[in-house]
């Protein structure tokens, strides 16, 4: 049988991609080409292509990572080329093949051609998907980091670059030399504020390789923040024989997805866009109301559910949200964080929970709470954190978000209810790992670490509540501590 490629795809039993890929040419580059970009925003670019529309749009994925180089190898040989499916609730699918991303330049490979791409007068918006932690900015005083390894490389002169910062500033440093405008920097990662986070890195970086040109990209680049959702999970082998099973072709590198997505877009960008709202995307003026909902409500809910869920023995996010004990934890932490969030245009926030605890049900998607648990000292400090000091800046109970920070501090221990050792995959593992294993005897070990939670163990209107959870964690499990907490 053959493989996904452009010579195949006329032959292909499933909705291909029916425009000319031949006559577009690359107005995005992307920088971090995994899963959720696949199903998000090169699904929205590829709808538009199908309407004959944004044929100077396409996207030129970037890999930075010595793990994009298995990205690189599937896509470059199926030309770009994957399968989206979508996972219905009933247990259907649908699928459709994706060909809005026509190049892709893996950087280590040739540093230098992503720099040219970069400068390229053709490309007008970089996008980013780096991950929460990729933006090597710190949680609580907002400073980009400029001591880490790779980072304290790209500065040294004449360095070839390897980090995302290196690559965009050399880049913006060639456009400003040859009179070129500069592109627009457009995260779409889970961050509230993303772009304030991405011109903070960007402008820092650029400050310190040359401080005239910091002071250029500063005032010269947009930064739009943008609140994106779709739930990806990792694709496994099964995925892969879907597609073969179903379609008759082999697929490196399929993305399954929830048919649920959103994207809201602040309209920021002075060379152009592509006219993304004629495929559901929302402009708007002030995209942090809608990030701040789902940040919050969805992404801190993913949180609440995997540390505790993984505590009771659960393995999938569906499991879980099936548990009536997990589903009440879900709605009483978002009682609690709703008072925290600015009023939503056009958003029925009743509806939207609702929403969430469907979608985490959908059985079709077998998103693992593994997946959800990954780089916690990322993502709560991101998601969970701001929702409890807003409670307690106003008065507010903080008790459910506290517990389910206990719930990490009791994952992050590595050893589960059973005894048996569990993989904690976290930047801050080695430090933070020997804190969690050290608060049987000081229950406030985790929480002391103030690079995360600054003075929160000592504020006894959280420190108790997470002192108690954690406790009860010990002594009696995830579900008894579930059953107090929940009354």
């Amino acid at each position: 049988m053959a493989w996904l490629s452009e010579a195949e795809i006329g032959r292909l039993a499933i909705g291909a991609a029916d425009y000319d890929r031949a006559a577009t040419s690359t107005g995005i580059v992307h920088f971090g080409v995994g899963n959720f970009h696949r199903a998000h925003e090169a699904m929205f670019v590829d709808a538009l292509l199908r309407l004959g529309e944004a044929k100077d749009w396409a996207i030129c994925g970037v890999g930075v990572m010595p793990a994009d180089a298995r990205m690189r190898d599937a896509l470059i040989s199926q030309n770009g080329l994957y399968t989206l499916v979508l996972a219905n609730g009933d247990g259907s699918r649908d699928a459709r093949v994706i060909g809005s991303i026509t190049e892709y330049l893996y950087a280590p490979d040739d540093p230098q051609a992503v720099v040219e791409k970069l400068a390229s007068p053709q490309t007008r918006i970089v996008s980013l998907t780096i991950t929460e932690g990729g933006y090597n900015v710190d949680h609580t005083t907002g400073v980009f980091d400029e001591r880490t390894p790779d980072v304290v490389a790209d500065l040294l002169p004449g360095a070839a670059p390897r980090t995302v910062f290196g690559l965009i500033t050399a880049g913006l440093a060639l456009r400003r030399e040859r009179g070129l405008m500069p592109f627009a920097i457009m995260s779409c990662d889970n961050i509230q504020g993303n772009g304030a986070v991405a011109r903070a890195a960007v402008v820092a970086f650029a400050t310190a390789k040359d401080e005239s040109l910091g002071r250029w990209v500063g005032e010269n680049v947009a930064f739009p923040n943008s609140m994106v959702d779709r739930i990806t999970p990792v694709t496994t082998e099964d995925d892969r024989s879907f597609v073969f099973d179903a379609y008759r072709y082999h697929d490196a590198w399929p993305v399954v997805s929830e048919p649920f997505v959103q994207w809201v877009l602040e309209d920021d960008f002075p060379a152009g866009r592509p006219p993304l709202e004629l495929v559901g995307v929302q402009l708007v003026d002030d995209v942090a109301p809608y990030e701040q909902m789902k940040l919050r409500l969805l992404n801190a809910s993913h949180q609440a559910m995997a540390y505790f869920g993984l505590l009771a023995g659960h393995r999938y996010v569906d499991e879980a949200a099936s548990d009536p004990l997990v589903v009440a934890l879900l709605e009483r932490y978002m009682d609690e964080a709703r008072p925290t969030l600015s009023p939503v245009p056009g958003i029925d926030l009743d509806e939207y929970q609702l929403t969430l605890i469907e979608r985490f049900s959908n059985a079709a998607i077998k998103d693992t709470l593994a997946r959800l648990a990954v780089d916690a000292s990322d993502r709560i400090p991101a998601f969970l954190l701001p929702v409890v000091r807003d409670n307690l800046a106003a008065g507010r109970p903080v008790a459910v978000s506290a517990a389910i920070v206990a719930s990490w501090a009791r994952y992050a221990e590595g050893i589960d209810e059973a005894g048996a050792s569990v993989e904690v995959v976290d930047p801050r593992g080695s430090v933070l790992g020997p804190l969690a294993r050290s608060q049987r005897d000081n229950p406030l070990a985790f929480l002391r670490n103030r690079e995360l939670f600054g003075d929160l163990a000592e504020l006894q209107s959280f420190s108790e509540p997470y002192r108690a959870a954690l406790m009860s964690l010990h002594r009696v499990g995830a579900r008894k501590t579930l059953q107090t907490i929940l009354g």
